[in-house]
């Protein structure tokens, strides 16, 4: 996630909660422009964030013809990370600027009484959409913990509420997923997040193998639970977020790969309506430890 991309501004505010809460008060629209510059920094001076920000982004002009400006993609992902900042400190309020788009897709799906399956792609400030739809019913939210622990309380912190469960990206985090749609709530997952080994296969995205998990097919799959697509588009000047729902409506394929293939160009047609504010400073091509290889050719 971008907290571990942003490496040489993380190193500096380490164990600074104080100044952490600080930049975190300032008006939504200056820290968008903090991050922005953070965003750019890291563009300019990490040749490595640099090049995968470019080789991600020959993926979708290849494929889509889209040209994506790589600076304002840098500048997103700062955004991103103060936007999470700012949330955090300001629950509320970030509610009050946040718009639901398609809503009503929403409802029918959870009237269904099966529960809610959620996939919150890196895009926009994709921390906003647990928040909001806690205001709504139940919400459990599988995740990787962050190795460092003072960023892990910071995050745990920033997330507390009382209708919001983060379990851990393991086999007792699936459990309390299932015991929550048993319930007939919803359950959250990171569908563009690498996964680890035996927990994916690989899957073209963007004309790219890259490892997918095979958790949000199986769960949709079991019961034919709803699966909606969430984003949560930035809009100019600090005036905040448009919280869009998307439903999948073709039922997933039972073959994982195909299912895999399936979510990915979903998600492909979600990106691309605000590619630059999709998180393509992350490794999603990486081949995880011990994982077959992808597919040549």
């Amino acid at each position: 996630m971008i907290f571990f991309k942003l490496h040489g501004f993380l190193h500096i505010i380490e164990g600074m909660h104080g100044l952490i809460h600080l930049i975190g008060r300032l008006p939504l629209r200056y820290l968008q422009s903090v991050g922005a510059f953070l965003g750019l920094l890291t563009y300019w001076f990490s040749p490595k964030d640099k090049a995968l920000i470019l080789e991600n982004l020959s993926y979708v002009h290849k494929l889509y013809n889209l040209q994506v400006s790589p600076k304002e993609v840098a500048k997103s992902a700062g955004k991103m990370l103060t936007d999470s900042l700012w949330i955090w400190q300001h629950p509320q309020e970030a509610l009050k600027k946040t718009e639901l788009i398609h809503w009503d897709v929403v409802e029918n799906a959870m009237a269904e009484g099966k529960g809610l399956l959620m996939l919150t792609p890196h895009l926009g400030a994709f921390e906003m959409i647990p928040r909001v739809l806690a205001e709504y019913f139940p919400a459990t939210i599988i995740y990787k913990p962050a190795k460092q622990t003072w960023l892990n309380d910071l995050i745990e912190k920033g997330r507390a509420h009382p209708r919001m469960n983060f379990v851990p990206a393991n086999m007792q985090g699936v459990r309390q997923i299932a015991r929550a749609l048993v319930r007939g709530e919803a359950v959250g997952i990171l569908p563009d997040q690498v996964p680890g080994n035996g927990e994916g296969v690989w899957a073209p995205f963007f004309g790219k193998p890259a490892y997918t998990a095979v958790l949000p097919a199986k769960i949709a799959l079991k019961n034919n639970i709803p699966t909606i697509v969430f984003s949560a588009i930035r809009q100019p000047h600090g005036s905040g977020w448009s919280v869009v729902a998307q439903r999948m409506t073709e039922p997933f394929q039972s073959d994982p790969v195909a299912a895999a293939t399936q979510l990915n160009h979903f998600l492909e047609q979600v990106i691309i309506q605000n590619p630059e504010q999709y998180l393509w400073m992350y490794k999603r091509y990486k081949h995880p430890a011990g994982a077959p290889l992808p597919p040549s050719g």
